[in-house]
């Protein structure tokens, strides 16, 4: 759009975005002298362009596209720019938008959905002017599971190592999840929901905290009671704890796992031991969650408030792997009795489930 009718020596402020559908760009701002700015636009992204040549960027391209990443890459502009705006969308998403360094010509993209054709904008800006836009399209690879609901269905599409990964509980119009997969042991496919291995996090929290989750996914966390509920009531899920200190490595099978969430309790509902650290949390069975705040069901001790951490406590426990790390004494350690008994904390414990219908 021409801008006419200016004054000379004045200055105006122009702002703009634009609507795609139910897409809306961010808002675009500058401030000229009486200088004439031209809007045009290109696809459902906003631009200013300046009346210089060689200002923008040339020849952005994807390579290395997979079912969720891509590589942009471009040739700079002939005249020093401030910075780069960036946006990619594709249909039913909103648009994703990145401002990068003058000096960056390159750009790994993730998180994008499998099967999709995405466009993508670019702009050069200088002193608060954007040029002229280019554009680029591409379509991402096919997976088996474009929405896997948790790890088991990732290890199908073919992922080999293990680390964070996003699924979709509720498919792809759900709230997505980060979550740890471990696609190695036992033919992988687990999700990961607890690890302990160094003492960094503190484990002796309240109701909401183990309702909600804490920690870092490739560090010590919990996944949150309330995430393991709704991954265990989707299918039938094994259970499997690995437990390790120094060069010994144990671990424990459970053919049938879920919680259950009735009345709120997030009940433990585990069967069917098969593995070498001996079972210790067949006890646990049928027992409600605690807390130091919140003990649903308590015996004549308050376990969680004697034993310091979060569980599926009896009288009191036989597993306590959310106890105090390193504790050695008054079986508050983190503790798999059958294996190492109640007096010695074991560095290294991790729990996990996949459905148990998954065969590697």
């Amino acid at each position: 759009e021409q801008l006419q009718a200016l004054q000379s020596s004045t200055r105006y402020r122009v702002s703009v975005h634009s609507q795609l559908g139910d897409r809306s760009s961010s808002r675009a701002t500058t401030q000229s002298s009486a200088q004439v700015l031209r809007y045009e636009p290109e696809g459902s992204f906003p631009l200013y362009v300046s009346g210089k040549t060689g200002d923008s960027p040339r020849d952005l391209k994807a390579s290395q596209v997979t079912p969720r990443t891509a590589v942009l890459s471009w040739k700079a502009p002939v005249s020093a720019v401030s910075s780069y705006r960036l946006s990619y969308y594709t249909d039913g998403q909103d648009i994703q938008e990145v401002i990068l360094g003058p000096t960056v010509k390159e750009l790994k993209l993730r998180r994008l959905f499998p099967s999709s054709t995405y466009t993508a904008h670019l702009q050069a800006e200088r002193d608060g002017l954007y040029m002229s836009a280019i554009s680029t399209e591409f379509t991402t690879g096919n997976l088996r599971f474009p929405f896997p609901t948790d790890c088991s269905q990732e290890k199908k599409n073919g992922a080999l190592e293990s680390g964070i990964v996003e699924v979709f509980p509720q498919g792809r119009e759900g709230k997505p999840l980060m979550v740890y997969c471990d696609m190695e042991t036992d033919g992988g496919g687990w999700t990961v929901f607890q690890r302990r291995k160094d003492g960094k996090m503190n484990f002796f929290r309240s109701w909401h905290e183990y309702s909600n989750g804490f920690g870092a996914l490739d560090g010590e966390f919990w996944l949150g009671n309330e995430k393991l509920h709704n991954f265990t009531k989707m299918s039938p899920m094994t259970l499997r704890v690995d437990l390790r200190a120094g060069e010994e490595s144990v671990y424990a099978h459970y053919s049938s796992f879920s919680i259950d969430n009735a009345k709120k309790h997030y009940t433990i509902r585990v069967s069917g031991y098969s593995g070498t650290a001996g079972d210790s949390l067949t006890y646990h069975n049928g027992r409600p969650f605690s807390t130091r705040d919140r003990d649903p069901q308590p015996f004549i001790t308050r376990c969680a408030m004697s034993y310091r951490g979060g569980w599926w406590y009896k009288n009191c426990h036989e597993a306590n792997l959310n106890g105090l790390y390193n504790t050695n004494t008054n079986q508050q350690g983190v503790i798999w009795t059958e294996w190492k008994g109640k007096d010695f904390s074991i560095p290294f414990t991790e729990m996990k489930f996949r459905p148990a219908s998954f065969r590697p």
